[in-house]
This record gives C-alpha cells, structure tokens and sequence, in this order.
C-alpha cells in the first residue's frame, strides 16, 4: 500500500451510503422518541458504528453528528463505561470519544480520549501502525496494559515496526501477514465472486482487434520509485514489449479526463479501460511474504492476466496455478517480454490463463477457506469490517482474562513474534543503474531500512526499562548503534 493509496482509501471501511442513512434517520429519530430509549440503544446494546470506507468519511461523518447529541450521549456513557473494559486508542484512527461497542456477548468501551489513561479500567492501548512513533508513547507502561497494533500497510510506511524488537512489543496484531492474530492478507479483496464474475471480460477476439491500438500490456502506477523499485524493472521492460503507462510513473498515455485521477481506480469507466488489455502489471511497492493488494485483484477480476512482482508466496492466494504470471520466475525482464509476446501471438496458450475463470472454478482451497473463514468483510454492509473485527478481537481477549480471574485461574498471554510483521531489506535491480537518472526516493529506502533497525533496537532499550525518553536521548542512542 502505498501513500498515494493510504490517502485515497485508508481501507478504514466504516460503511456505504446505506448505512449512512441508516444512522441519519436514527438521528431524526432521537428528536422524535424519547431521549433515554435513543441513548440506550446508542449506547449499550446495538453497534450502531458507521462502517465508512475511509478515514475522510470518518471525520466527515463525526462532523454531521449535532454537538448537542453527542453531549448527551458521552453524559449517559459516563454512567456505563465503568462497568466494561476501556480500549484505548492511542492513535486518532477512529475519531470517536467514547463508544460502547457489543461484541459476541462482551461489551466494551473504545476512545482515542487519552485522558483514560489513568482509568483503572482501561486494559488495552491500540496503535495505528502508522501514527507510531517515539514522540509520544503511553510510558512508562503499566502492567496491567496489553497493547495492540493494527497496520495494514507496507513497511514504507513505518519501517521500524517490521523490526523484531518493535513488533514483539505488542500483545494482539491485526497486519497483512496470515501469522499475525488477525490477518488482512485479503483486505482488498471482497470476496471469491469478485474475481469469478465475468461482468468486465473482453472476449480474445476484441482483445486481438484492439491490439491495432493499445498495447498488450497496461501499467498504472503513480507511486513512483517505491521500496520494491518497480519502475526500475518496467522501465528496462519496455525496451523489449510496449507498455502503456497510465500513471504519473513512466506515463507515455493518457487516461479519458473523466477517469484521469487517483479516485477514479474504482470507476467503472476506468474498469473498462483496462479489461481491454491482455496484460497488467500488477507490481506492488514492497516486496514482502503476504502482502498483497488491489494490484493483483484487480486485473484478475477484469479478466486479464497479472504480470505479479511482490509477494514470494504470491502463488498460495492465485485463484489457480495457471492465473498469473510470476515475474521472479523469469531471468530478467528480457526473457519475460518475449513470454508475453509469446502469449500475445497464441489465442490457446493465452486463454490457459483465463480457463479458470471461464469455468467460474477457484481451486486453490487456501484461498476459499481464508476467505469463508474471515471474520470480517470488504465494502460488505452486512457484516463488521476490519476495524470492527480487530476492535472485537482485542476485547474478547481482554473479557477471557477477565472470566479466568473470576475463576482463580492463571490469564492467557499473547504476544506477537517477528513472523507478524516482517519484510526483508529493500533491493534495488542492478540494471536501473546504468538506465535511469538517479532518483532521490530510490536512493533513500535502503538507508532508511538499515536506520530504522537502529531506531527499533533503541525503542525497544528504553522500553525494557519501562521508563520515558526524550527525543534527544532517543537519538543519542540511535547513532550509538
């Protein structure tokens, strides 16, 4: 994921329009009823948390609810919030003061208020990987305090939590990897009929009569020169099979101005456009075990073929055996250019690849089974999404203990391990060199990694102490390292 994409979805899915509605007449209704029946059910029992599907709607849709209600509301919370375990979140993720949430039979109390610090109910601080930093943690840290961290993202985002000194710090995880306590790995997936349906598929012989004015291959990039070097390795492609590139990353075509902007990924029109070619390249910006993203998704779903670069193990997720083309199996891009020339010129050996979906059959049990099992939805109003199911997750483990100690028995540990969150040192392709002009973001991934190794063992000597830190002795210790 990278930053452009963070900005354009956040993937903080908090509901459709339908569910908006659906809470603004719950809104009118609080004028119409009476206040205690509204606030109860507000309040205790129903979960009546917007499902929206980014962190701007978030704040947009905290804004919409009238000052006066929410005084009212927070007031009665104040008389029920000592009953239940408070969840706090130290960073401003969700946007909400106070919220009691129902999970299965548990009830919780979630807030980014961090005045509850303090609270002798508070039994867990919940980090967004993103907002972690050293310049203000929840130190020294209490006993009685678990913490949790939820991080979708690649590690350009926060490279030191991919460190095993960081990540082992915290107690639950919610990240990209299937060895984390909630894996995300298909966040960005909505379901098995997404990548089965044929509404997007153009037949080979459109494809072929629109060879005559596309190329075979479409890339769409506008994250330039991320971790994974991506660019580097399209850039040396095209010298070898033409590529229409869309994005602002090695842009050599331009998209129709109605879908010419990063919020128009999703758009029907833009769906369309890219269904037409044989090929995408669907290069994500790190290369890590587990990660992967809309990248590959989408071309599947539109009925073309993947050129995928990122995830080693890529292949346990592919709808089948024969539905990607794995780029790390060819020598250099040389020899994966005239496979896909190969392809382009043979109908039979080009449509192996989309026999899958023709037959509308996913025979990577893997796959189906992590989908059907996952507790949590994508753009799905009828079940929680991610957040909601990490939320529910900490605090069912946080009610366990609970229950135990009523009970005189020892409480349950977790503790998460580097395997939850772990990516290797980014490498760059020894061709770029000679090829592209030096790139100041190119250049920086790899310094940054080896510096947040340094970041992370520092973070974690202070926390073994348990005591506060100052930005400058943080650092001091850094370059000691």
């Amino acid at each position: 994921m990278n930053g452009i994409h963070f900005k354009r979805k956040c993937k903080m899915i908090r509901i459709w329009e339908r569910k908006f509605w659906i809470f603004s007449i719950l809104i009118i209704s609080f004028f119409l009823f009476v206040t205690f029946q509204v606030v109860v059910e507000l309040g205790r029992f129903e979960k009546h948390k917007m499902k929206i599907s980014t962190l701007d709607d978030i704040w947009q849709h905290k804004q919409l609810l009238p000052k006066k209600l929410e005084g009212h509301i927070n007031s009665r919370l104040g008389h029920e919030r000592n009953k239940y375990p408070i969840l706090l979140w130290w960073s401003p993720l969700t946007g909400e003061k106070g919220r009691l949430s129902q999970c299965g039979r548990d009830t919780c109390f979630f807030t980014i208020n961090r005045t509850y610090y303090q609270h002798p109910m508070t039994k867990a601080i919940m980090f967004y990987g993103t907002d972690f930093n050293i310049d203000s943690l929840p130190l020294p840290r209490k006993f009685s305090h678990e913490w949790a961290l939820f991080h979708e993202e690649s590690p350009k985002n926060n490279y030191k939590l991919f460190h095993e000194p960081t990540i082992t710090l915290f107690n639950h995880t919610a990240t990209f990897s299937r060895h984390s306590h909630l894996p995300l790995t298909s966040q960005y997936l909505k379901g098995l009929q997404t990548l089965k349906t044929i509404e997007y598929l153009v037949s080979i012989e459109r494809k072929n009569e629109l060879r005559k004015n596309i190329a075979a291959v479409a890339y769409v990039q506008s994250d330039c020169d991320p971790p994974s070097d991506r660019d580097s390795y399209v850039q040396e492609l095209m010298k070898y099979i033409a590529v229409d590139s869309y994005g602002e990353c090695l842009h050599n075509r331009d998209l129709p101005k109605q879908v010419n902007s990063p919020s128009s990924m999703d758009d029907l029109k833009f769906y369309h456009i890219l269904a037409q070619y044989k090929f995408i390249l669907a290069f994500e910006n790190a290369v890590c075990e587990d990660y992967i993203t809309e990248k590959l998704w989408r071309p599947l779903m539109l009925g073309s073929i993947p050129v995928y670069f990122g995830a080693p193990n890529v292949e346990d997720w592919l709808p089948s055996i024969k539905s990607a083309i794995i780029v790390d199996r060819f020598v250099d891009p040389q020899e994966l250019a005239i496979y896909i020339h190969t392809l382009d010129k043979n109908d039979t050996l080009y449509m192996e690849f989309l026999e899958w979906k023709l037959k509308g059959i996913i025979s990577n049990t893997y796959l189906v089974s992590a989908i059907k099992n996952r507790t949590w939805g994508v753009q799905d109003v009828t079940q929680d999404n991610y957040i909601d199911a990490f939320e529910c997750m900490v605090c069912k483990r946080v009610w366990d203990n609970a229950h135990l100690k009523e009970k005189g028995l020892p409480a349950k540990t977790w503790n998460a391990d580097a395997r939850h969150l772990n990516c290797p040192a980014p490498k760059a392709f020894s061709f770029q060199k000679e090829m592209r002009p030096k790139s100041n973001m190119r250049e920086m991934w790899k310094p940054s990694f080896e510096q947040s190794k340094r970041e992370a063992k520092a973070l974690r000597t202070f926390l073994d102490k348990n005591r506060n830190f100052t930005t400058l002795e943080f650092w001091n210790l850094v370059f000691k390292y």
